[in-house]
């Protein structure tokens, strides 16, 4: 039996996961750490050799506890969550902490572009959301307040390129990882050129990126430094693969045109595998697929799941209690209270922008509905339908604009491990529900592109039939699903219209 080693690296955690060519994990080794340092507030930084570190410690783990699995490895991959940057200087040391995806900071836009692009912009109604994602663009706003630190910047990886460079010796990135604000072109899958329409957007030079190589290909092999330093075996084979969320989709399952990849997990997300290139959303990219010939059209819902541990934080103290008593988890608490509470929470409605998107860079959170009958449960389940009223919606924009209609959808992130947030799940998008054996899809993905590499399987679909089994099935009840969808229509989907321009009065008050 042949295995793989696959580090998944989390904003919140990491893991290190063996698994065998029929898709069964036979060792994970997880740390947790800090998310993130905080200068102040909104701001969200960490060290990327604290990921280099925390590496090191759960490859030695997981060589001390089975040394037999270690020696049965063929390759390792890595794959790590996007768009935080790991600005390196000429010697390849780190320049400075990394700012993360989630940081809500934003850099000087009032320099104005080029006439050609603010014209064509202009015209096609996108120069707000043009001016988000300049906001977006954070190397931007290291030059602009640390020309110092910037002066020393030669190289821009991400978190992924930095961690293969450490494993490999090899500064590369897999453009399938390239889910960031940087100047690249996902539908080519190559750096942009300079009389690109979008280049001067990102105010990067060309010579500061990274080469890009394809998802699969091999890296280099682990030297007797690197081995010493991890753990791993001398001349073990490093292998690219691609981003958190395209892991996610291929470790789900989802590679038919019939079915839909949904993320329960920090960022929320609902993805397609398509082999055709289409904007799920006007002027906003398909994502390279980690799959060759594929891509994957997504919409985001930032801070989907990370809501949970902003209520847990806030308003479910009182479980931490009862969670050591019980030997339950509080998130488990909290679904057992939720479970008593009606389909549409007794009225109670939210909508889940606790951070804008690039497209509607105005939104906010709102609940509305609140009457005297309301608890902390009533709120708890309005998060969980409100991130689901939201990807809903994203999904049906996806089937319209990519003329590909979904019966089914798959789960994946911590979320996915819930029956009950599955179920609500089904209710909600009116379709099945279906999970696979293990809710480490990302790490599956990442180690069915490793097998791949190695030469165990020779075409994607006879990878994903031997690793993916779908081992639940929640099926849509026809009275729940028939009071979300009445609730969907007729309150979620006119409710943004309603708040946008409260919205825009309170983005103009902010500056």
């Amino acid at each position: 039996m042949s295995n793989v080693l696959v580090i998944d690296v989390g904003t919140q955690s990491m893991r290190g996961i063996v698994f065998d060519e029929k898709g069964n994990l036979l060792i994970k080794e997880q740390v947790s750490y800090k998310p993130y340092l905080s200068k102040e507030n909104g701001y969200m930084e960490q060290s990327a050799d604290m990921y280099w570190s925390v590496l090191c410690g759960i490859t030695k783990a997981i060589n001390d506890k089975r040394p037999d699995l270690m020696s049965s490895v063929m390759a390792i991959s890595v794959s790590t969550f996007r768009d935080t940057a790991v600005l390196l200087d000429k010697e390849r040391k780190v320049v400075r902490n990394c700012i993360l995806w989630s940081d809500m900071r934003t850099a000087d836009t009032s320099k104005k572009l080029p006439f050609k692009q603010r014209f064509l912009f202009n015209l096609v109604g996108m120069s707000r959301t043009l001016k988000a994602i300049r906001g977006r663009v954070l190397t931007n706003w290291i030059q602009d307040n640390e020309p110092e630190v910037w002066k020393k910047v030669d190289k821009v990886a991400l978190i992924s390129g930095y961690l293969n460079f450490k494993l490999s010796g090899k500064l590369v990135e897999s453009y399938a990882s390239i889910i960031a604000h940087l100047p690249f072109s996902s539908k080519k899958k190559t750096w942009l050129k300079k009389n690109d329409l979008l280049f001067p957007v990102f105010n990067l030079p060309l010579e500061m990126m990274v080469p890009l190589c394809d998802p699969g290909d091999v890296l280099g092999a682990v030297t007797e430094e690197v081995a010493e330093l991890t753990g791993l075996p001398v001349g073990l084979k490093i292998i690219a693969s691609g981003s958190d969320k395209s892991c996610e989709t291929l470790g789900g399952g989802c590679l038919a045109s019939n079915v839909a990849s949904v993320s329960f997990g920090t960022t929320s997300t609902v993805q397609f595998s398509s082999k055709k290139y289409f904007e799920p959303e006007p002027f906003m990219p398909s994502y390279p697929s980690v799959v060759k010939g594929y891509y994957n059209p997504e919409v985001e819902i930032f801070r989907g799941y990370w809501m949970i541990s902003w209520f847990k934080k806030n308003f479910a103290q009182h479980l931490e209690k009862r969670s050591e008593e019980t030997g339950k988890s509080t998130e488990a608490l909290m679904n057992e209270e939720m479970s008593a509470i009606p389909a549409g929470s007794d009225g109670l409605i939210l909508q889940p922008f606790w951070q804008a998107g690039l497209t509607n860079p105005e939104a906010k959170g709102a609940i509305i509905g609140f009457n005297d009958c309301h608890t902390r449960a009533h709120v708890y389940r309005a998060i969980i339908e409100g991130i689901d009223y939201a990807l809903r919606e994203g999904l049906e924009r996806m089937e319209r604009r990519g003329h590909q209609p979904i019966d089914f959808v798959t789960v994946s992130g911590g979320g996915a491990q819930s029956d009950i947030i599955c179920q609500i799940a089904a209710d909600i998008f009116n379709r099945p529900v279906k999970r696979v054996q293990t809710h480490e899809t990302c790490a599956l993905g990442a180690a069915i592109i490793t097998f791949m590499a190695c030469g165990v399987y020779k075409t994607v679909d006879d990878a994903v039939e031997n690793m993916v089994r779908f081992v639940d099935v929640f099926k849509p009840n026809p009275e729940t699903a028939k009071i979300y969808n009445e609730i969907y229509h007729n309150v979620y989907m006119k409710l943004y219209k309603k708040l946008q321009p409260f919205y825009m009065y309170m983005d103009k008050q902010k500056g």
